[in-house]
């Protein structure tokens, strides 16, 4: 009889079959060729079955399971989601925001964090270099209601001294799967 076949990232709390211990990856590790292959593979197409991941890689589907599961316990994959096409769901514009703090210190830093976290409409914010404290990738349904946000929510947010606000005229690339050559051995 063949193991069941969990969905890679569904079921996190299912123990490991009696005697898997040999087949189940040290918490220390480096990661080898199997690991990659199943983070290239779950990159592509996270909705695989175990099954065909298994068949994918070259492994059976028991220890490819318990690789998933080490995989996302280690913080290696950090969830499952489906990309959505922002224009379809009514989300035509795309704006970086280079957002400049008033002061900076790690209180005033930190509340303005949590709020820019709560913000729905930022879709991803990073540190930067340069001019400017943030770097902030925002939508918004047409450039009247970027402008609303802008006003009435980005320069009140707490510590926000300025924004500086470019626009996407069009995606030439967009949610790649990371490159994962430099883990491999021997390079």
């Amino acid at each position: 009889m063949t193991p069941s076949k969990p969905r890679p990232g569904r079921t996190l709390a299912q123990p490991a079959p009696a005697g898997a211990a040999a087949e189940n990856p040290e918490p220390h590790r480096a990661l080898d060729r199997y690991d990659l292959a199943i983070l290239a593979e779950l990159q592509l197409d996270a909705r695989l079955s175990n099954a065909d991941l298994a068949a994918r890689i070259g492994l059976s589907a028991a220890p490819t399971w318990r690789r998933v599961k080490w995989l996302e316990e280690q913080g290696y994959i950090t969830g499952y989601r489906a990309e959505i096409d922002r224009r379809k769901v009514g989300l035509g514009v795309l704006a970086f925001v280079r957002l400049d703090c008033e002061r900076n210190n790690s209180e005033s830093t930190r509340a303005l964090e949590e709020a820019i976290r709560a913000r729905p409409e930022v879709l991803a914010c990073h540190y930067i270099s340069g001019t400017g404290t943030f770097e902030l990738h925002v939508v918004a349904t047409d450039l009247d209601a970027f402008s609303r946000l802008a006003l009435d929510v980005l320069f009140k947010l707490p510590n926000v001294k300025d924004l500086h606000t470019s626009f996407s005229l069009g995606e030439v690339k967009a949610g790649g799967a990371l490159p994962l050559q430099h883990l491999r051995p021997g390079r």
